[in-house]
């Protein structure tokens, strides 16, 4: 059976939160400034523009010769779907960042420790139409007709404001999408897995069973990187003390670099499943199908 994990606990320090992982490991994630995301947002924004205006050239140039209104609506439909599957789909990835986000050092992650599900990103995604998009549409379209008033304009306005500047009136810089999704948007490490966790060349490496490597899935797998980017030693001997107790390895005392190996191994095993169709969201993956 599937044990519940633990909630995240807020700390009293700035943007710094207490996260728990699934393995019981404290990695103290720092939350994204409002500044930093809004910063992402735009990146995002510019990237989804620019993709939208290319698709509108193409389309326009191969179907010219169709009704007008039709082609209006096929490209609404086009634009609705493209800015909400751009965030929705990027976020679900392993990363879970948009471009915008991996650029601004940001990705998303659920408040209480579990992978991120699908229901949960499609919420907070949702969530922007009507804080931001549905407001300026109308708008914009009631200004193309000529029938924006003031009153119009500072509704419209005055909405969206509201929705955007709601991070900042909030101690975890949540949106109200992220409230109800139950995310948080925080800060990646900048420590890169280089040569700091490099195995050393006289020491063989270390042989994993397809049983040993089967504990995990890509959620584990992130959190493993996170556990070895942070560089705790306390979080990495309580990872690797778990792993070696569930797979029955027999302990020779060098954490760091049996995590940094069981990490490795991990990410082959992972990616040649992908190559042969399989894919291993988590390690309860198995119990679901």
């Amino acid at each position: 059976m599937r044990q519940p994990r633990p909630e995240a606990r807020p700390e009293a320090d700035g943007l710094r939160r207490s996260f728990i992982t699934p393995e019981g490991v404290d990695l103290r994630l720092t939350l994204g400034s409002a500044g930093t995301r809004a910063a992402a947002f735009l990146i995002d924004a510019i990237a989804v523009v620019a993709v939208l205006v290319v698709a509108t050239i193409v389309i326009f140039t191969l179907f010219f010769s169709v009704h007008a209104p039709a082609l209006a609506i096929v490209w609404m439909i086009g634009f609705f779907v493209l800015r909400n599957g751009w965030f929705t789909l990027f976020e679900m990835g392993g990363r879970g960042a948009t471009p915008g986000k991996r650029i601004m050092g940001l990705r998303v992650v659920a408040r209480d420790g579990a992978r991120l599900s699908g229901g949960a990103l499609i919420v907070r995604n949702a969530m922007r139409e009507v804080e931001l998009f549905l407001p300026l549409t109308f708008l914009g379209t009631q200004a193309a007709e000529g029938t924006a008033d003031t009153f119009v304009t500072l509704f419209s306005l005055g909405w969206s404001g509201i929705f955007l500047l709601f991070p900042l009136f909030n101690r975890d810089r949540l949106r109200v999408g992220d409230l109800l999704a139950g995310t948080w948007v925080v800060r990646t490490v900048g420590v890169t897995l280089g040569s700091e966790l490099a195995v050393p060349e006289a020491r063989p490496r270390r042989s994993f069973s397809d049983a040993a490597l089967s504990l995990y899935g890509e959620y584990e797998l992130q959190t493993l990187e996170d556990v070895l980017r942070a560089g705790q030693r306390d979080s990495i001997a309580t990872v690797a003390a778990t792993i070696r107790r569930k797979a029955n390895l027999t302990d020779d005392g060098d954490d760091l670099g049996f995590l940094t190996e069981y990490y490795a191994a991990l990410c082959v095993r992972l990616e040649r499943g992908l190559l042969v169709g399989r894919r291993r969201l988590d390690k309860f993956a198995d119990a679901k199908r």
